[in-house]
């Protein structure tokens, strides 16, 4: 299922918004590892339907991401 395109960007705006709250970076850098992220990979290619998750969900599956490549 292919999502609309503005939903899409306000839904990828929140999921920053509660990521960058959660991790402590700002807004930029959020944004910036959102976009270079697998889960936004996963989401905007419609996998397994991942934009029907909530925002909270999707922010927390980016924490993980974060924290997985910080120990990298």
């Amino acid at each position: 299922m292919e999502a609309n395109k503005t939903i899409l960007q306000m839904k990828y705006a929140r999921i920053v918004a509660v990521f960058a709250k959660e991790s402590g970076m700002s807004l930029e850098d959020a944004l910036s590892f959102f976009y270079a992220s697998d889960t936004y990979k996963l989401i905007s290619e419609g996998v397994a339907d991942m934009h029907c998750r909530s925002d909270e969900y999707l922010a927390d599956e980016l924490l993980l991401e974060y924290h997985e490549k910080d120990q990298n």
